[in-house]
């Protein structure tokens, strides 16, 4: 089907898809959530074709974590959608309310940014959270997954979107677009597309911000550093660095470089690395960390890798600045943390470090909409502009200003006839 014919309908839908009622929208979604589970094992089959196509075309372990879709990660989506439901109302919401004159009111009125394409990783969950997240917010979403969770997505994309239009949304509320050449066609509807979100590898998110007049919005790599202070408190240091690490390596939020303060790395750069190790992680390190650990050396061009994987890069530091100076220069401006028990040290750290998420204590796999209690999210955004860091269900919004008059004509103030008066209400 002609995608621009496709995204054309959207955008003609995309009013009543923001008109429905937040009692409609939250029906649709407990609607989809019981047809998710009614047909679990449809998806769960359908998993099963996109996994074995996984191990036949030797797709590597990480990114068949990402692939797969379990009892586990169905209740995962479905709890997502519950909290969903219990959020507050995104759209309708009156940011100001301002009189400029007597009978002249100006009130601005958070509204849905319309058509909204998300291209994303091969992620099944992903489809759900991402057709959750639009269905909340009023948007029409254009979704396009990964080639290797084709029939996966395709059962999820069918189950959502029937259920969806079945319980009142328009027949334009969503479009799955399945083949690779579709990407590029979807590029060129800037008339009827809004806002593009792509998540993937820098060099895919590059190539979509090159070739479109729509705005995007998103990331490219998953940088993500810990940094461990001379201050820190070591029990709380080595349970929050394999957290980090280790938890679930696949995703953009798990930290791929460990900075450690050099006045304290002799006495416990060895205990970090025994925990590392007892859960499999392949360390790597510059000359003076193999000095005092056992590591495959590197260099320092490359400390912007992003393993997703079981490895992580590590590096002595001389104290907070430098660890600053190294993360705003190789980190990609997602997540970064420090752990110490310094509080004026962390407060340097968090206010310098130039990310989207920028932690103390805690381990970087909390930059995640689900764990903000934004109910999901369509992705991560490392710009500044619009929406940053998990993007919810505030970030699927933009705003309208409407302004009530009652015969006023700009020319009576632009003769002196009349005054403003502004008043905040």
């Amino acid at each position: 089907m002609d995608i621009q014919a496709v995204t054309a309908k959207m955008k003609a839908d995309s009013s009543k898809m923001a008109a429905l009622s937040l009692e409609v929208r939250n029906n649709i979604l407990k609607n989809v959530k019981e047809a998710l589970l009614h047909k679990k094992e449809e998806i769960f089959a359908a998993n099963k074709m996109d996994m074995d196509a996984a191990d036949e075309n030797g797709v590597t372990e990480a990114v068949k974590k990402r692939l797969k879709f379990d009892e586990h990660k169905l209740m995962d989506v479905t709890q997502g959608m519950e909290e969903l439901i219990k959020l507050e109302d995104p759209i309708g919401r009156t940011q100001f309310k301002r009189q400029l004159d007597e009978g002249l009111t100006l009130q601005r009125i958070t509204c849905p940014i319309g058509v909204v394409g998300i291209i994303f990783e091969a992620r099944p969950d992903a489809l759900v959270q991402i057709s959750s997240l639009c269905i909340k917010s009023g948007n029409c979403a254009v979704l396009k997954g990964g080639k290797e969770t084709t029939n996966t997505n395709r059962v999820l994309f069918q189950t959502i979107y029937q259920t969806a239009v079945e319980s009142g949304a328009p027949a334009g509320c969503m479009y799955q677009a399945e083949l690779h050449s579709e990407i590029d066609e979807l590029l060129a509807c800037h008339k009827s597309v809004d806002l593009l979100i792509p998540r993937g590898s820098n060099k895919f998110v590059q190539y979509i911000m090159n070739n479109t007049k729509i705005p995007v919005m998103g990331h490219a790599d998953g940088i993500c550093h810990t940094y461990l202070d001379k201050d820190a408190d070591m029990e709380k240091a080595v349970s929050i660095i394999v957290d980090a690490k280790t938890q679930y390596t696949a995703a953009c939020n798990s930290t791929e470089t460990l900075l450690v303060d050099r006045a304290m790395a002799k006495e416990n750069l060895s205990l970090i690395a025994e925990k590392l190790k007892e859960q499999k992680v392949i360390l790597h390190g510059t000359k003076e960390v193999s000095d005092v650990i056992s590591c495959a050396i590197m260099e320092e061009d490359e400390f912007n890798t992003e393993y997703l994987d079981l490895e992580i890069s590590i590096k002595l530091v001389e104290g907070v600045e430098e660890a600053i100076e190294h993360i705003n220069r190789f980190g990609s401006h997602h997540t970064d943390c420090i752990i110490t028990e310094n509080m004026e040290t962390a407060e340097k750290f968090m206010q310098y470090v130039d990310s989207a998420g920028t932690y103390l204590n805690c381990s970087t796999r909390f930059a995640d909409g689900f764990r903000y209690g934004f109910g999901a999210e369509v992705g991560i955004s490392t710009s500044k502009i619009h929406a940053r860091g998990p993007v919810g269900l505030e970030g699927l919004t933009t705003y309208k200003y409407k302004l009530y008059g009652n015969g006023h004509i700009v020319d009576d103030y632009s003769k002196g006839r009349k005054q403003f008066h502004f008043c905040e209400l």
